[in-house]
């Protein structure tokens, strides 16, 4: 009972935290997507309440992505309304209920380790090279823009210059307080004091900065925050306009055929940022589950036809959002669901005072959480274990970083795809000789990419020589192979070459080579 209650006070702690960083995250995805800000915030409660309801994923944390910024743009202008496209997302559900009956979840298996550790070390770079100019309080960027050529013409590295020559001192002294103070509380004398620990670091942070600055501008000070640097969250006068907040679909745009591209569209890309994103988390999980990824989809489809019936943009798996969450210590997806909850009641009761919350606090929260993902001695070890290894995860990373997680993820794949062609390539065939005597040793599976290298060694050959070909312990071997050993063959007494061919089991070795 006391594990329990432990356990449940730990995603309780956790879904404080998530709320706070994702908050502002929910709003900004919103902003550059073009539709309503509260569209974000549905989103983020449909996607802590259902999805986390449904789902079976101990740590992931579902809501608006980021990734899916430029497919709401293109669909809300394609589609000619909002309310078109909330049913784009209604369909782009039910393709992904589909995706999970048809067990399409396997595909994320298929991810080698090194990509989806690239991934998370991209998401660590973004985080923090996207937080400095809201740390300097330079919020002109949406909060939650993970690309690096931005829409304001700028891109990642330009836009912290443009924020060091636009410092707002009070931002930067409330960041980096609020970082310095995360920072300590992570040292052992700090982690001694039970105490201490009992209010989550990173609510201490934003209480302690949403004061600081309700002091300042409650004595008049020229030093306060203006409002563009605080959390900008839709205020309702009363209950009948905060019901105007959610929207309901156009349930007529079916007979438009764009519809059904654009929610093809969400359903991919969405279910392919859910996939990779649970698979990374479940790498972070200290207990280390394995997330059902069919069952995923389909609470992720349930999720996105009840954000788009109500409002809301479409929901995935999100990395930043689940990575705080178990840097924050979650145990389970209660932390999820509490956090819905919670969202959903804050934007109700107390919005007014979340509109407090200064954005580089929450800036300073996102960048420790960067500084986790990015880790020295994991690039050291996967240094360590080859270039086979090693490329595919630089090429992740850069490829995340400077493109999107999606085409991160397939140049990271073709590297790794590269590598094991290469490998296959090279241990296919072993050539030895002691003087005059040679071995040529089909292994595993040669194929036609092999090819240049046979004919290579073949003609290789010197005349007057003794060759063997042994094939037993081919898998497979190519009909392109086979042709070219018996042409070899054909040509041997010609040049006087003595040629012992040791087939393998691989049944077409015993069809089509060539007797001596």
């Amino acid at each position: 009972m006391k594990k329990l209650l432990q356990h449940t006070a730990s995603d309780i702690s956790a879904s404080i935290v998530v709320l706070l960083i994702g908050l502002p995250l929910c709003l900004g995805i919103a902003l550059g997507s073009g539709a309503p800000l509260f569209s974000g915030i549905i989103a983020g409660i449909v996607g802590g309440i259902v999805v986390g309801f449904f789902s079976k994923s101990s740590l992931s944390v579902s809501g608006p992505a980021a990734a899916l910024t430029a497919v709401v743009v293109t669909g809300i202008t394609s589609l000619g309304s909002y309310e078109s496209f909330l049913f784009a997302v209604v369909l782009a559900g039910c393709f992904q209920i589909i995706l999970g009956f048809i067990k399409a979840g396997v595909i994320a298996h298929y991810v080698p380790n090194s990509v989806i550790r690239g991934m998370l070390t991209a998401i660590g770079l973004i985080l923090i090279l996207k937080q400095i100019p809201h740390i300097l309080g330079y919020d002109v960027d949406f909060e939650g823009d993970e690309r690096f050529f931005q829409s304001d013409q700028q891109n990642t590295f330009t836009e912290i210059l443009q924020a060091l020559n636009a410092i707002q001192s009070t931002a930067l002294m409330i960041g980096l307080i609020s970082l310095f103070i995360l920072l300590i509380w992570q040292t052992k004398s700090i982690k001694k004091k039970k105490w201490l620990n009992l209010l989550p670091v990173p609510l201490l942070v934003v209480l302690l900065s949403t004061v600081a600055n309700y002091i300042l501008e409650f004595t008049a000070s020229s030093a306060k925050l203006e409002a563009s640097h605080l959390v900008s969250l839709p205020i309702p006068k009363d209950l009948t306009d905060f019901i105007s907040f959610f929207t309901l679909p156009k349930f007529s745009s079916i007979l438009n055929p764009s519809i059904w591209v654009i929610a093809f569209s969400l359903a991919i890309i969405a279910s392919l940022e859910t996939l990779l994103a649970v698979e990374a988390i479940d790498k972070l999980d200290p207990l280390k589950r394995i997330t059902p990824t069919n069952r995923e989809l389909k609470a992720q489809g349930i999720g996105n036809i009840v954000s788009g019936l109500i409002g809301g943009l479409p929901v995935a798996s999100v990395i930043v959002r689940s990575s705080v969450n178990v840097n924050a210590g979650a145990t389970s997806k209660k932390s999820t669901i509490i956090n819905g909850i919670l969202l959903l009641l804050c934007v109700v009761f107390i919005p007014g005072l979340l509109s407090k919350i200064p954005l580089s606090a929450l800036a300073a929260v996102l960048i420790y959480t960067g500084f986790k993902l990015v880790s020295l001695k994991e690039i050291k070890s996967f240094y360590a274990k080859g270039w086979d290894q090693f490329m595919p995860y630089i090429a992740t990373t850069i490829g995340i970083f400077l493109t999107d997680m999606l085409t991160g993820i397939v140049v990271g794949m073709l590297v790794s795809l590269f590598y094991l062609v290469r490998s296959n390539f090279r241990s296919a065939i072993l050539v030895v000789n002691d003087n005059n005597n040679y071995l040529i040793r089909l292994r595993k599976d040669v194929s036609f990419l092999n090819k240049p290298i046979i004919k290579k060694h073949l003609q290789a050959f010197p005349d007057n020589s003794f060759v063997i070909v042994d094939a037993t312990r081919a898998d497979f071997i190519d009909k392109d192979i086979i042709e070219e050993i018996n042409d070899f063959i054909s040509n041997a007494p010609s040049r006087g070459i003595s040629v012992t061919v040791k087939k393998g089991n691989y049944q077409p070795m015993h069809l089509l080579f060539k007797q001596p």
